[in-house]
């Protein structure tokens, strides 16, 4: 049964609250629980001496942030190159955490790219294939957009994710864990910096560049066995599905040649000024100090009230935001409220003007139309991106005449949602890239995305996945890739 029958009788299950037509999420893991549980107690006898080992590299090997890595800065003349052009690459090591190596093939590619205002810059992905993957073997690519949610640069993917990173708060490496069940599965994956070299988080239009720009990368470069017509698949959580909303949204335009098939936005943020004004003065007060901290350097209103409108105490609610990763900004900047720091008028009054309302309709979400298949998953009780913000998001979509399947849970809140969607994440894309076709502009509201044995059976996948990752074990499917029924290698 396709993954879409979780909308097919909509009306109904939103009075049950269940998802028992969830499909069976296809994966490498098969057999019983038991079995499941007998393979992970195995891998586990060696985890002590694996995490002894990892500690010690750790303390001997570290890996230099971007800012300080020669392979990140622009070659001569890259601007006259076509956007996607790969400009540089090198094989690297990946590490949970920054200590436990990974089992999988990785590579960065420098490629060209473009800012906000379609400037050309360079940018930077991290390209993955599963652990002894062979690059003739046809296969889908998945641009996972991570929740950077930072401007400081320990939270690109480029250093989050290799080994001897150290970025303690950096929600992209709890994220490896997600990646990882892709590559089980046999996918090629890309994961750009999209928030660029100068951390700008919640910047429209330009995540979508990045992301897109580093498809194109990835489709060109050798090592990975892709092609023009290789199926791609776009997944992204929270700051990620704010920065994944932007790739399917800019693709029509900026890259229609690529074969996007389908798209996850989980919690996709829908609309960051909403977002602003409900978390100011909460326990996630952080987060928007963090956008405060980005964007105040691409929005002249907004700089000008972080230049000349803040008292000293303000000016350090910035820069604490700017150097923190997103769980230090959280837990550094709860309860503060922005009103507090500002020395003219006051916050509401500031935020009414024609100046400040201009940003924020540039930073909403839906105002362009996506040519792919969309899930859109929230949890209801969300407490940092409320469903009213994605709800517009949705209908705008609509209205434009996009294709969405809309699941909203009762039970999750926004952290937990981050783990718990992932199952029918995986499986609403897998079948997209086996071709099968979307449940057109479905809604379905169900207690709990795992209350089905599909979705129970997408955890036991994600345990095993998870023990492999803890303990370095190789990251290889255990089945065929996903068919490619629509793409065809070029002449």
């Amino acid at each position: 049964m396709s993954s879409d029958a979780i909308t097919d009788t909509a009306p109904k299950r939103m009075r049950q609250g269940r998802i028992d037509a969830m499909p069976a999420a296809s994966g490498p893991v098969r057999g019983s629980a038991a079995q499941v549980l007998r393979n992970s107690v195995q891998i586990l006898l060696n985890s002590a001496q694996i995490l002894a080992d990892s500690a010690q590299l750790l303390s001997n090997r570290s890996t230099p942030l971007p800012s300080a890595d020669p392979f990140h800065r622009p070659p001569k003349g890259f601007a006259n190159r076509p956007a996607g052009t790969v400009l540089r690459s090198r094989k690297i090591e990946l590490a949970l955490f920054g200590l436990v190596p990974q089992q999988v093939s990785a590579w960065q590619l420098l490629y060209r790219s473009a800012d906000l205002h379609g400037t050309p810059e360079v940018a930077i992905t991290t390209v993955l294939l599963p652990e002894g993957a062979d690059p003739a073997e046809d296969r889908p690519l998945l641009a996972f957009q991570t929740a950077m949610d930072a401007v400081t640069e320990k939270c690109s993917p480029s250093y989050a994710l290799r080994r001897g990173a150290r970025a303690i708060g950096a929600v992209t490496q709890f994220e490896w864990l997600l990646v990882a069940n892709a590559l089980r599965r046999g996918w090629a994956v890309s994961i750009a910096d999209h928030e660029g070299p100068h951390g700008n988080f919640g910047a429209p239009r330009e995540p979508g560049y990045r992301a897109l720009d580093g498809v194109r990368a990835a489709l060109s470069f050798a090592p990975l066995g892709l092609h023009p017509r290789t199926q791609i698949a776009a997944w992204g959580y929270s700051g990620g599905g704010m920065a994944s909303s932007w790739l399917v949204e800019m693709a029509p335009t900026y890259a229609p040649e690529l074969n996007l098939v389908g798209a996850v936005l989980g919690a996709p943020v829908g609309d960051p000024g909403q977002v602003f004004l409900r978390l100011n003065g909460t326990a996630y007060a952080g987060l928007p100090a963090v956008v405060i901290a980005a964007l105040h350097r691409l929005y002249p209103v907004l700089g000008a009230v972080v230049r000349e409108g803040l008292t000293a105490d303000g000016q350090k609610f910035v820069a604490h935001a700017q150097n923190s990763t997103p769980v230090g900004s959280i837990v550094g900047l709860a309860n503060q409220k922005l009103g507090d720091f500002l020395t003219g008028e006051p916050l509401e009054q500031m935020l009414d003007t024609p100046e400040f309302q201009a940003m924020f309709d540039d930073l909403r979400l839906g105002n362009s139309t996506p040519d792919c298949p969309l899930l859109v998953v929230q949890p209801v009780h969300d407490q940092v991106i409320h469903m009213d913000g994605v709800d517009g998001q949705v209908a705008r979509y609509r209205a434009g005449g996009a294709n969405v399947t809309y699941v909203r849970d009762r039970l999750s809140e926004h952290f937990s949602m981050l783990v718990l969607g992932a199952p029918i994440s995986l499986a609403w894309l897998a079948d997209r890239l086996a071709g099968h076709p979307a449940t057109a502009n479905a809604d379905a509201t169900v207690w709990s995305v795992i209350a089905s044995p599909a979705g129970l059976r997408g955890l036991l996948e994600m345990a095993s996945t998870t023990a492999r990752v803890v303990l370095g074990q190789p990251l290889r499917p255990e089945t065929a890739p996903a068919p490619q029924l629509r793409s065809e290698r070029a002449a």
